[in-house]
């Protein structure tokens, strides 16, 4: 009788167990198959290409600052507004319209340091930044004083560093020429886009910075095939002397495989 008692007694808390393991599995399978629901039932994570306006998950998304795109394509074209994707968007007040119906051919290279021949430090191409978007403390440095109050701006500018900075849509007019004139044609800020170099006339420009207008080129040539390259100082001679006898047009040339023909003021040192 001890041993049938012991086995009943064995096989009730055998089910009774069994019954508690069941009970706990169901539990944990509701609550998954609640949280799977609750996952379906919110929408997915979706964001739009910049440039093709195409949505798609964020996971598949490149993603550049705060905006994103669907291939490294469409990151590296010049969009429908004007902006290149791979650029930092850093936005300046200083330009307007360009006339109806222009589209750009030439682009225009020069070159900027603030304070003048001081481009070393980290906050160098920041001031610049400052300078054309209207707030460079004017207190920093002596020579801001005397340039406050300008209102200037180019479409890019690339660092000592070789990144790139977009400051004006290439659809709109950046004030970067000023008084000019190529091949016959006055107001080259009607037709152009204004590349800044950091640096100065009297030292060589980085090899990081040629491999960034190579490319920059390249894509602004796709984007309108007319266009032809220049210096500040070829399209105001007598007034200005950038990029300078330390900029290398034969270099640039090479390396962006850009058509000479595209390079109407020669290859030569200047």
């Amino acid at each position: 009788m001890k041993w049938l008692a012991f086995l009943a007694g064995a096989a009730i808390f055998y089910y009774w167990l069994k019954r508690k393991k069941q009970t706990k599995y169901r539990a944990e399978q509701a609550s998954k198959n609640k949280s799977d629901r609750a996952k379906l039932d919110q929408p997915e994570d979706i964001v739009q290409c910049h440039c093709c306006r195409l949505y798609l998950p964020r996971p598949e998304a490149i993603a550049k600052e705060d905006r994103f795109y669907c291939s490294s394509e469409h990151l590296k074209r010049v969009d429908q507004e004007g902006w290149l994707g791979i650029a930092q968007w850093r936005p300046s007040p200083n330009h307007d319209q360009r006339p109806r119906g222009v589209i750009p051919d030439l682009a225009v290279i020069h070159h900027i340091s603030l304070p003048p021949g001081e481009f070393q430090g980290q906050k160098s191409t920041q001031f610049i930044v400052d300078f054309f978007q209207n707030t460079l403390d004017s207190t920093a440095h002596p020579y801001f004083r005397e340039i406050s109050g300008q209102a200037v701006s180019s479409h890019f500018l690339i660092s000592r560093q070789g990144e790139l900075i977009q400051l004006v849509s290439t659809q709109q007019k950046a004030w970067h020429a000023g008084v000019s004139s190529f091949l016959g044609r006055d107001k080259c800020n009607d037709f152009s886009i204004g590349i800044e170099l950091e640096g100065d006339g009297d030292h060589p420009f980085e090899a990081k910075q040629y491999q960034t207008l190579s490319h920059l080129s390249n894509i602004l040539t796709a984007a309108y095939p007319n266009i032809r390259f220049a210096g500040h100082s070829d399209i105001a001679p007598g007034r200005k002397t950038d990029p300078g006898l330390q900029f290398d047009w034969d270099k640039f040339q090479m390396e962006s495989q850009i058509s000479p023909e595209k390079f109407p003021y020669g290859l030569t040192l200047r």
